[in-house]
């Protein structure tokens, strides 16, 4: 198994240093032609890989594994360290791999309310950004023991970031109101990507400034995404950093990953219809 785990790495590297038209993984498509828009280019990958399950079928040998993905990246005369995981299934027959997939994880899956309250209430605090930012670091790749743990845990992250930073929580018990967590208890503004967008963009409660360009963020603020442009918000993020340029990096959870560039475009859930929304984190009153 450890012979089959190397040979797969190996080939995780390959497939984002290559410049072999021919492999045709639609991932390393976008992340090589991302590259190309930054100007930028990928110097080195390390990939480091976890078996979390293996399994027969048959004749088959199925095996679920995890892959922490570095890359050193180059722009100008700047360096840069991107991380993210991915989750892949492999499957063996006879000893040869016959088929080798990324698991794309459904970002959403708990249903929210028709309406909910936001709570017309101004809350007083301090937006301690880097605060905020040192939380992002320290968890983009692992759960904090202190709160309940997600599958689909994109929401809850930036959340926790945000309450790191000094924001409040308020609304509870009722899961319609506020934004706050307790134990195996939530709002649904909490732990739900579109929920958020709408209390963040209501600017009730985390007080907010929508701005139009990736570019007017600073550290510490909000990304909010919405993969199909269809209305519905799929995923938020937090800049964590920001690049030769001035443009956003950031970090996230469900598909985890630190100093990542903020379009995704090299996401397999990307889209052309793909829409952002920029919110700016300001101090409360």
């Amino acid at each position: 198994m450890r012979d089959q785990l190397q040979r797969l790495l190996q080939e995780r590297i390959e497939f984002y240093t290559s410049d072999n038209q021919e492999r045709s993984e639609r991932k390393s498509h976008l992340k090589k032609e991302l590259m190309r828009t930054r100007e930028a280019e990928i110097v080195r990958v390390n990939a480091a890989g976890k078996v979390q399950s293996s399994k027969k079928e048959d004749t088959d040998t199925v095996l679920t594994y995890q892959v922490h993905l570095q890359y050193l990246l180059k722009q100008e005369d700047s360096f840069y360290i991107e991380e993210e995981m991915e989750e892949r299934e492999a499957r063996f027959r006879n000893g040869y791999l016959v088929d080798e997939r990324e698991l794309v994880p459904n970002l959403e899956t708990e249903a929210e309310p028709q309406t909910w309250d936001a709570g017309a209430e101004r809350l007083a605090y301090k937006y301690e950004r880097m605060k905020a930012v040192q939380y992002a670091e320290r968890w983009w790749n692992e759960f904090n023991p202190e709160y309940y743990k997600f599958t689909d845990d994109c929401t809850n992250f930036i959340s926790q970031c945000l309450h790191a930073g000094g924001i409040p929580m308020w609304g509870t018990p009722n899961k319609n109101k506020g934004w706050w967590i307790r134990g195996k208890s939530w709002s649904y503004t909490w732990t739900t990507a579109h929920s958020l967008y709408h209390l963040l963009k209501a600017g009730n409660g985390i007080r907010t400034k929508q701005v139009g360009s990736a570019q007017e963020l600073n550290l510490g603020d909000i990304l909010c995404i919405d993969f199909e442009g269809d209305g519905r918000f799929d995923h938020n993020l937090i800049v964590t950093a920001k690049d030769q340029e001035g443009m956003p990096l950031v970090n996230a959870h469900t598909m985890n990953s630190r100093h990542r560039y903020w379009t995704y475009e090299d996401s397999t859930r990307y889209t052309p219809n793909i829409v952002y929304k920029f919110f700016v984190i300001l101090d409360g009153s």
